[in-house]
């Protein structure tokens, strides 16, 4: 199978190996003629990112990049980077790299011509009517990871640097006008990082599986998104240089990504404020909380898990699909306790609060209440 494709959903996506050297034209087709790349510390000196900027500066695009960019991205790091992009008299963004650089560069493009705070823009209501839409700077996305699935996002997580709090920031106009994906930028991602943003894809497809909201479009990308995930992520992990492998887990993530709109739950509300407090890694995160959640939603998910199971080749119905999630974990080197990541027991009551007022509370199957989110934290730790 030949893994090279033009697709237009959810926005426009060049998918296959090598198609980063089609940027220039991706810009082009943007309006940019001075983009700014924006990725984070870890990425900028890696060598996909001088190609990255090889190829903008051999077709007189320059070579603008910020960098300054925290794993989980807050409202600093924001400031500096409009600054960044009004300094270099930029008119478009690249957004490159995993979910720290893909939200924060969505947001630079965001927030470089508004005249609100970004909070003002949070993802309640209609909020996001308050931003100038043609203020909003063209986007490009470059995914160098396979989890988030932000390249095909209208949103970014921001976290608030004095409260510490995870903030959803929405706006249509956010959707990336021409992603690029490209297998071959994912090859160096070293074995923690494919397990946890590979787990992170998963952990999308599950939640919007598990969703009560009706929407059968998302409900089949996060079936098939699944059974991607399991088919190619242990092959991902065991040897990073196969490609077809890293290809598919590419699909997931922007399967992934793309059928949350039906909704996440509280794998999602708990792992949003134990990142922004103790700054766990977002994907390995979610992966530790699945399995209590997954236990914790049952009464309402057993029925249409047994189902995903059945399409995943898994014996034993919803308890396999469990068991099966434990020993996938297992067999990344996922830890099996917050603790681990260490969370402790002391700020508990902290959490829970900022777990009941994340968004992804919505799309839980089962209502979250004080006492029972508490509760998972409990068993998570």
């Amino acid at each position: 199978m030949t893994l090279v494709g033009n697709w237009s959903y959810p926005t426009t996506i060049k998918f296959g190996n090598g198609r980063i050297k089609e940027l220039p034209e991706a810009c082009a087709a943007s309006g940019m003629k001075n983009p700014l790349l924006v990725t984070d510390k870890g990425l900028a000196s890696l060598p996909i990112t001088s190609e990255a900027l090889d190829i903008l500066d051999a077709a007189g695009l320059g070579r603008g990049l910020f960098s300054e960019v925290d794993p989980n991205p807050n409202e600093l790091n924001l400031e500096a980077g409009v600054a960044a992009y009004k300094a270099g008299g930029h008119d478009g963004v690249i957004a490159f790299g995993g979910g720290s650089g893909l939200d924060l560069g969505k947001m630079v493009a965001f927030m470089a011509n508004q005249t609100r705070p970004i909070w003002d823009y949070e993802d309640v209501g209609d909020w996001w009517t308050r931003a100038d839409a043609d203020a909003i700077a063209p986007i490009i996305a470059i995914p160098t990871t396979a989890g988030t699935g932000s390249e095909v996002g209208r949103a970014s997580v921001i976290t608030n640097s004095v409260t510490h709090v995870k903030k959803i920031i929405f706006h249509p106009k956010v959707l990336p006008a021409v992603v690029i994906c490209d297998p071959e930028l994912t090859v160096g991602m070293p074995k923690f990082i494919t397990a946890g943003t590979g787990l992170d894809a998963f952990a999308h497809c599950v939640e919007a599986f598990s969703s009560p909201h009706y929407h059968p479009m998302s409900q089949g990308m996060a079936l098939e998104g699944m059974r991607l995930v399991k088919d190619n992520l242990p092959r991902a992990y065991a040897d990073g240089t196969d490609l077809e492998a890293r290809a598919h887990m590419m699909s997931a993530a922007a399967m992934g990504a793309t059928a949350f709109q039906k909704g996440l739950g509280a794998i999602h509300a708990l792992s949003h404020p134990i990142g922004a407090v103790y700054n766990t890694h977002h994907g390995t995160t979610n992966a530790v909380c699945m399995p209590a959640v997954l236990a914790f939603n049952a009464p309402a998910i057993e029925e249409r898990f047994d189902m995903v199971s059945a399409y995943l080749g898994i014996s034993g119905g919803f308890k396999g699909f469990c068991d099966f999630v434990q020993t996938f974990n297992d067999d990344m080197g996922i830890p099996r306790t917050l603790s681990d990541l260490g969370v402790g027991t002391d700020k508990i009551d902290e959490l829970t609060k900022m777990a009941l007022n994340d968004p992804s509370c919505g799309g839980n199957p089962i209502e979250l209440t004080a006492e029972n989110t508490k509760q998972l934290f409990i068993d998570c730790i």
